[in-house]
């Protein structure tokens, strides 16, 4: 198993395990470490659960939504930032070329 699988089930297996302590089913920690998608999202809604401890599956569907949410943005946000960096580099060196 990789590094990486390791991490994502042991945030999953923590997610479930708060989610248990709460008095939901552990399912329901794989439906969102699924949903999420990501180990640091996981982690965060960890976080969430620990802090504030929901007392609806709607308040915890709500805060994955927003987690997901902010996942995605960033990915945006970053794809975005890449995509400008390659096209500053393509005017850098067409101005380089032109010297």
């Amino acid at each position: 198993m990789t590094d990486n699988q390791t991490i994502w089930r042991r945030e999953r297996d923590e997610l479930a395990s708060v989610l248990v302590s709460l008095g939901f089913p552990a399912e329901l920690g794989s439906v969102l470490a699924k949903e999420i998608g990501s180990p640091k999202g996981m982690e965060r809604m960890t976080s969430y659960l620990y802090q504030v401890k929901p007392q609806s599956m709607e308040l915890i569907a709500d805060e994955m939504i927003a987690i997901k949410s902010d996942i995605e943005r960033w990915r945006d946000r970053k794809k975005s930032e890449d995509a400008n960096a390659a096209y500053n580099m393509m005017l850098n060196c067409r101005i380089d070329d032109m010297e």
